[in-house]
Order: C-alpha cells, then structure tokens, then sequence
C-alpha cells in the first residue's frame, strides 16, 4: 500500500468517527474499539512455515477460538513463551534455538488472530485469557512475553497469581493503557467526544479505567523474579513503561540497551535471558 494511504486511511476512520459520535456515542465506541483492536498482520509468512509446522503440538479450542500450541521438548524446565502484537510464534526462532541447547521444554502459541489461530480481534484481556489456560495446561516455570505478550503476561499473574510460576520476563513491553489511547487518538486524529465515548466503553466492558490498566501497578505485588529489557531508542514502546514497572516491582533486574530497537533479537538479550533462567 502507497505511503500516503496509510497515513489518509486511519484519518478518515477518525473523522467518520468524530462525526458519528454526535448521533450515536456508544456505536461510535463500539466501532472505534474494534478497528483498535483489530489485527491487520502477523499471519505465517512463507518463510516462516516450515519451522513453525515442525514443531505443531496441538490446536486447543477455547470458545469461539482455535489456538495454535508448539513444542519444542526438553527436560529441563518448561518455558512460555508469548509474542506481540501483529507477530507470531517465529519471533521466538533465536531465542528457541538456545533455549533448545539447555533443554528447555518449550511451549509457544499463535495469539488469537496470529499465526496459525483463528480470529480478528486481539487486546490484553482477551490475551491473557489463553496465557492462563496455557500456564493451566502445560505448568510452565517460566513465562517470556515481547512487547504486548509482556504486558499480558504481567496482567494476567496479576488477575491469576500462579504458584507454578517462578519467572517472568518482559522485552520492550508498554506499560500505561491510557499512553496506548492516546496514540490511537492522535493517530486518528480523534476528538475528546470519541475518546470520551472510548474510555466509558472500556470501563464498561473490562470493569477497569484506561488508567487503572497499569503495569507498574500490576507488579506491585509481584513476588516472582522479573527481568525487563528496554531500548532507549523504542519507537513503539516508550522506554520509560520498563523503567516505571521496574520501580514498583521489587523482585526484578532492568537492563538497558541502545540501538537494538523495539524486537530485540539480539544474542546479548537472548544470552542474557538463558543466564537469568539458570540462575
């Protein structure tokens, strides 16, 4: 798609919005939640197929979603792994590999929408309800989440606090629900009626404020050992969400990187994990 297209399209969803919104406040909400939340990319690419077949486990049906579960088995501790958005279980491919070479028991899934799993729609509560049925079905000791899998991966210990776990790792993950709003707002080019209408939607339906959806409020209690990776150079996550979830959580180790951007594929990052996960 043309670069301007890109940038028009997501303004004339803000103004239809911001037009709706006088004759009908909730519709509008309704509307405006569902284009945030929906999934645009992230199925497999052909490159991507041949390793993630390999390692198929299973399809668990929960609800009205299809998810795919890969192994990848070891006999050493289980480890979850959970990706971001617009991604899928490959982005785990280097970090597997040295998992794989310390005999880990690997679990990764496709998030709704994602990958392999069905679905059109993706928003941390609705992520944490299949890292809860993961964390139920295969007991893993050990949970990794990029970006918007680390943020799911915190709400949920917070929502289901899980005494089979015992560490937790987030890599470049946001923080602050109401920072995520605010760059659709202006991404949209939305007006405080819309967003207005968006924050009494979301209350409504997930019985929490856009600032109530915190991170570093969700640690607080933590009592698992943490690590977070951050990038001072991040353009999709703010560097600061790592550091505010560090302050609150007593039981984690921050580390600081610059120039490795938002994925973070690094084998500085992925040696670094296999070291907190021997410790």
């Amino acid at each position: 798609m043309p670069l301007f297209l890109q940038k028009l399209i997501p303004k004339l969803y803000g103004l239809y919005f911001n037009i709706l919104v006088w004759f009908a406040p909730k519709k509008t909400a309704h509307k405006a939640f569902t284009v945030f939340a929906t999934v645009r990319k992230g199925r497999v690419l052909p490159n991507q197929k041949q390793y993630l077949d390999n390692a198929k486990l299973e399809v668990v049906t929960t609800g009205d979603h299809k998810i795919q579960v890969y192994n990848w088995p070891g006999n050493n501790e289980t480890v979850l792994l959970v990706h971001g958005w617009e991604s899928n279980t490959w982005r785990w491919h280097k970090l597997i590999e040295k998992l794989q070479r310390e005999n880990y028991n690997i679990i990764a899934f496709d998030a709704p929408a994602h990958g392999y799993s069905t679905g059109k729609i993706l928003h941390a509560p609705l992520y944490a309800e299949f890292v809860q049925v993961m964390l139920q079905k295969y007991k893993p000791t050990i949970a990794i989440g990029h970006s918007m899998g680390g943020m799911t991966i915190l709400y949920n210990e917070y929502q289901n606090p899980n005494l089979v776990l015992e560490k937790m790792v987030t890599i470049g993950s946001p923080s602050e629900f109401h920072e995520i709003l605010t760059h659709y707002k202006n991404l949209l080019g939305l007006n405080s009626k819309v967003v207005n209408a968006l924050k009494k939607f979301v209350h409504k339906k997930f019985n929490f404020t856009t600032d109530e959806f915190s991170s570093a409020k969700f640690v607080e209690n933590n009592t698992k050992k943490g690590l977070l990776f951050h990038d001072r150079f991040d353009k999709i996550a703010p560097y600061h969400a790592s550091v505010d979830v560090h302050k609150h959580w007593k039981g984690s180790e921050f580390i600081s990187t610059e120039g490795f951007g938002h994925s973070m594929h690094q084998d500085e990052v992925n040696n670094k994990i296999i070291s907190f996960l021997a410790e």
